[in-house]
């Protein structure tokens, strides 16, 4: 049987003692999550909220008016249960800035001829992608994760990125592994190509789970800003909105810059406010001079 489950669930199965492999022979799966390991034990699989607060939520909506039920999917449900429990357990704080992109625009209209000769739209999420990574390596606090007991750190020595990609069947987070080794050309390449494989669900569970950190970037949408949620057992993720032209005095001088939105959420219990700024200070600047990603 051709097993498949995240790195996170084999680990999660080791220690509860649990046989992969039989338990997919026994329930007829090739598909496994920590919610089957649970269910295999005799715990119940994660909800979305407690007994206590659903009793509120248990309501007649026909009653009101006509309505249609849509049944979630697996991806939704287990979607549903971890932000709501990340939210819940998590004391999270969204720190907002913006960056100057003038310099990434310029560079991505100046190579969009080579880009299309290598059969490639250079987005600006391959300068973010390259910024993040930089960032984390100088920033090691934020390329870590706190055990559950929340008596350790566990500090990385890798950079691996989840990139948010939304799709008809749920929202899925890729990963691109060791980001800070790849340069602009193959990041650009692989980032088009897990957005596309994850549309087509044909993402494997070995390139999901253990991001350092993540990006939810909704520039291709819209909106001014907003407040992503941290996914454990990261302790951080970045938001991107849509670019906007900013107005910025030289002096007595206005001039137009474009500028995009970032949203920086942290789990508090590990980073703190000056944390925090001081990361998008010097994410903000690698932005606005995007040569020093490219030495």
């Amino acid at each position: 049987m051709d097993l498949q489950a995240s790195p996170s669930t084999k680990s999660y199965a080791a220690n509860k003692g649990v046989d992969l492999e039989e338990l997919a022979r026994k329930t007829g799966r090739t598909t496994l999550g920590r919610e089957d390991v649970d269910a295999h034990l005799g715990g119940a699989a994660p909800t979305m909220a407690g007994p206590d607060q659903t009793r509120y939520w248990d309501v007649d909506h026909a009653a009101h008016g006509p309505v249609t039920e849509e049944p979630l999917s697996r991806m939704a449900k287990l979607a549903a249960a971890n932000l709501g429990a990340a939210s819940s357990l998590i004391p999270q704080v969204t720190h907002h800035d913006r960056a100057d992109i003038s310099a990434v625009e310029s560079l991505r209209k100046a190579w969009r001829a080579d880009a299309q000769a290598r059969g490639l739209k250079l987005t600006a999420l391959a300068f973010q992608v390259m910024a993040l990574a930089r960032c984390l390596t100088e920033f090691p606090r934020f390329n870590a994760s706190l055990t559950p007991d929340g008596e350790t750190l566990v500090l990385k020595t890798y950079v691996h990125i989840g990139i948010a990609v939304d799709t008809p069947n749920g929202l899925m987070v890729p990963v691109i592994r060791n980001a800070d080794r790849k340069g602009l050309w193959e990041l650009s390449s692989e980032i088009a190509d897990l957005a596309t494989r994850a549309q087509a669900r044909k993402i494997g569970p070995d390139e999901m789970g253990g991001a350092s950190m993540s990006i939810s970037n909704l520039g291709g949408i819209g909106g001014m800003a907003f407040t992503p949620i941290v996914n454990p057992p990261e302790l951080a993720i970045l938001g991107i909105t849509r670019t906007e032209t900013v107005t910025v005095w030289d002096g007595d001088t206005p001039r137009p810059v474009p500028m995009v939105p970032l949203d920086l959420s942290y789990d508090h219990r590990v980073i703190n406010g000056a944390d925090a700024a001081r990361f998008m200070a010097r994410y903000c600047q690698l932005v606005a001079d995007p040569r020093q990603l490219l030495i």
